[in-house]
């Protein structure tokens, strides 16, 4: 941890965490971030009235939902984002303009524009975000982009206005949508000692008309993924394009972390590490699944490079489906008990809570980098239901798949995005 007694303090929902960010402002080795899953006791959005077996079904579909919007702009069917907003959604605490003004807003790993409701926002194109929209007009540091601006031509969709002012357009996968102007501002976080840590001149929307799915007490979006407009993207100096988190299980008493810049770097042993690939869209991140063995058996995977996103806000691995079937043979062979439905037709694999079984280790081949799971990566209780944590793909048409974050509990994960790498150690992250 850090020595350094200046720290900033920010409060993120991710779509499976809440995080809060604690920030050594002056540190030059890099600031931590506290992950506390969205559905554990530790969240302030934790829901009592709901079963463990109820939290892991809403996940799911929350998983195929995911997977279907990414498929959507991987196939480039139409230009939007991949989140579905407040679909258990992120939020996340942070302030816009001089002075500034806070706001809560919602994040993904899966969109990358930064967005805020602006004034003037009439009644009629926008929504009720419980405090009054962002008042450009108010903060001295605003700026509105030009449309031969190199920002302004990394957007997917935009139009330029009779005032030369670039004008952005970005749909989900919802079909809810935002319109306004793209801008600049100093984008800045609470710290404990009441001072603000400052991002000057950061990219944003400013949306004057925003409609759909969106709700309060969101104001807006923050994209995080790896495209050029994302939050990650614009402080990546700031972090030597680096960042790295540590995934505590479901059952721990504490949270799991996420750290930038050099803390980030894994140094404990039994690292490995596999490439980034580099597709479209810039937004994910790929990498080559090659295999999953379990014992001395092999199920081999489609050998197309980058065939993986590597997703934390995604709850249940998803793999193409003759992959799949493949790999479920090879459990049940492994378990040898006979497997139970699950009636809600979630899962594909489960077996009697009650029944003695031997969760086998299986071993994920990616380029370079094998990774061991554990029986915590790969099965959960379902009810009167152990389901495996890996499902199929749910057509021939969809053949992308998903790393999420179970698969990822107790390992170190690192993202080198400059050596282009991810990384894994095995760790107990409960003790980082």
């Amino acid at each position: 941890m850090m020595h350094n007694p200046t720290f900033l303090v920010l409060n993120v929902i991710l779509s499976s965490f809440v995080i809060q960010i604690v920030v050594a402002t002056k540190a030059a080795s890099g600031f931590s971030v506290e992950l506390i899953h969205r559905d554990s006791l530790l969240s302030p959005f934790y829901n009592g009235s709901l079963t463990s077996s109820e939290l892991l079904r809403k996940n799911a579909l929350h998983s195929m939902e995911r997977i279907k919007n990414f498929q959507s702009l991987i196939d480039q069917k139409a230009i939007q984002s991949v989140v579905i907003p407040n679909g258990g959604s992120y939020l996340m605490k942070l302030s816009f303009g001089t002075p500034p003004v806070e706001y809560l807003a919602i994040a993904d790993t899966g969109s990358d524009l930064i967005w805020i409701q602006c004034a003037p926002c009439p009644q009629t194109q926008c929504y009720s975000q419980g405090s009054s929209p962002f008042d450009p007009q108010a903060s001295s540091t605003y700026q509105k982009l030009s449309c031969d601006s190199e920002t302004c031509q990394a957007l997917p969709r935009k139009q330029c206005l009779n005032t030369n002012d670039c004008e952005y357009y970005y749909s989900y996968g919802d079909k809810s949508y935002t319109r306004g102007i793209l801008s600049t501002d100093t984008l800045s976080f609470d710290s404990y000692n009441g001072q603000k840590a400052a991002f000057p001149t950061s990219t944003f929307g400013c949306g004057h008309n925003n409609q759909g799915h969106f709700r309060s007490p969101g104001a807006g979006l923050v994209g995080l993924g790896g495209g050029p407009l994302s939050l990650v993207s614009q402080i990546g100096t700031q972090i030597d394009h680096r960042f790295s988190y540590c995934l505590v299980p479901r059952s721990a008493k504490c949270s799991s972390k996420l750290i930038f810049r050099q803390e980030a770097i894994i140094s404990q042993p039994g690292a490995v590490s596999t490439p980034l690939i580099t597709k479209n869209p810039p937004t994910f991140y790929f990498l080559t699944l090659e295999g999953v063995s379990i014992g001395d058996k092999t199920a081999q995977a489609a050998s197309s490079e980058g065939n993986i996103i590597i997703d934390s806000g995604t709850t249940l691995t998803i793999l193409e489906s003759n992959f799949y079937n493949s790999i479920e043979t090879m459990v049940k062979e492994a378990i040898g008990a006979e497997p139970v439905q699950d009636p809600s037709g979630t899962f594909s694999l489960c077996y009697g809570a009650e029944t003695s079984i031997n969760v086998p280790e299986m071993v994920f081949h990616f380029t370079g980098a094998d990774l061991r799971l554990q029986p915590v990566n790969t099965f959960r209780i379902n009810g009167d239901l152990l389901c495996m944590l890996i499902v199929p793909t749910n057509s021939d048409i969809n053949t992308l798949s998903i790393f999420a974050n179970y698969a990822q509990i107790n390992f170190q994960v690192e993202y080198d995005l400059q050596k282009k790498t991810v990384s894994f150690a095995p760790t107990d992250c409960t003790k980082q």
